[in-house]
């Protein structure tokens, strides 16, 4: 009997996961272009003798709000990682139970935005203890891309109806130039950081702490990154429409592009007038989901658990079909 997908419930569930992890990230960045990063000086109290803030702080009562209220989120991403780890088990255990396979690795996949919960609630800690250090909020929202990038792999391996066989739905050259999308992508998203910590926005009035490198330069940097993220985007795009890609991967590379191009735009936008806030925060929130996009992308260039396709296919593109084992 074939693996079947995970049931709808729990699907959401992983989908939820998803949205919380990306709804995570803009609310710390809010904290931080509203200057409210130190709201609560201290870790894991919100201030010396208490978990909460008090009327004692020196902080304003916004920023005390704004970055308590985003330390509290962490327990809500907490509660929705292990539910999402029990509810695997149990589908798991009763697939057992039917003389089902257990696909453990969609387990393991659940697992990481549990871990990488604690990891980020650690990591925030010694954001606020080191005073908002560059390199401490950089690695604080790398790992949350992190975990957005797993989550984006855990949606997809639920929908597949099994973890084998793995088959390619293009060949071996477009493969390539997916998979080199996605590193640019890699890129871009650590320029960007390196250009938010060059910035104006340190996450509170009081820090200074910076990168050693000036904004116009990071910008730039980023600026030419972002221009060859386009030129590969417009590579699979053309490749994709000469070669007559199966429709569900076209459709995530147009959707894709969508994305990009209204992210450029804003990107110019901003850096054009001054960097304000509130085109900041879109633009980050742009950022997550050309991420979580090109995930999406590269994961769509293989399937698992159903042998692909049909004979035009075959002949278009030889071994792309060919089912290939392991995980």
């Amino acid at each position: 009997m074939p693996d079947a997908t995970a049931p709808r419930g729990l699907r959401r569930l992983f989908v939820a996961n998803l949205i919380a992890q990306i709804g995570i990230v803009i609310t710390g960045g809010i904290v931080r272009l509203t200057g409210s990063g130190l709201g609560c000086p201290t870790w894991p109290e919100c201030v010396d003798g208490s978990l909460t803030p008090t009327s004692a702080q020196e902080e304003s009562t916004a920023q005390k709000v704004l970055e308590f209220g985003n330390r509290l989120l962490t327990f809500v991403l907490a509660a929705l990682a292990i539910a999402a780890v029990i509810a695997t088990i149990v589908w798991i255990r009763r697939r057992r139970a039917a003389g089902l396979g257990g696909r453990r690795p969609l387990l393991v996949l659940a697992s990481i935005p549990l871990i990488g919960t604690i990891v980020q609630a650690v990591l925030g800690g010694i954001t606020v203890l080191t005073g908002l250090s560059p390199l401490a909020v950089a690695a604080h929202f790398l790992v949350s891309m992190a975990i957005i990038a797993a989550c984006v792999v855990l949606v997809v391996r639920a929908g597949e109806p099994g973890d084998l066989p793995r088959a390619y739905s293009v060949a071996l050259p477009q493969r390539v130039l997916v998979r080199g999308l996605l590193a640019v992508t890699a890129v871009v998203v650590i320029l960007g950081v390196i250009v938010t910590g060059s910035g104006p926005h340190a996450g509170d009035d009081d820090v200074a702490s910076r990168f050693p490198i000036e904004f116009a330069t990071a910008a730039w940097l980023h600026a030419d990154a972002v221009w060859l993220f386009l030129g590969l985007l417009a590579g699979v795009l053309g490749t994709a429409w000469i070669l007559g890609w199966p429709q569900p991967l076209s459709r995530r590379a147009w959707l894709l592009a969508a994305v990009a191009v209204v992210q450029g735009v804003i990107g110019y936008l901003q850096y054009a007038t001054g960097v304000p806030e509130a085109l900041v925060a879109i633009h980050l929130l742009g950022a997550c989901l050309t991420w979580a996009g090109a995930v999406w992308l590269t994961l769509g260039i293989r399937t698992r658990g159903v042998a692909v396709a049909s004979d035009r296919f075959e002949r278009l593109h030889g071994d792309a079909v060919a089912p290939v084992e392991g995980r």
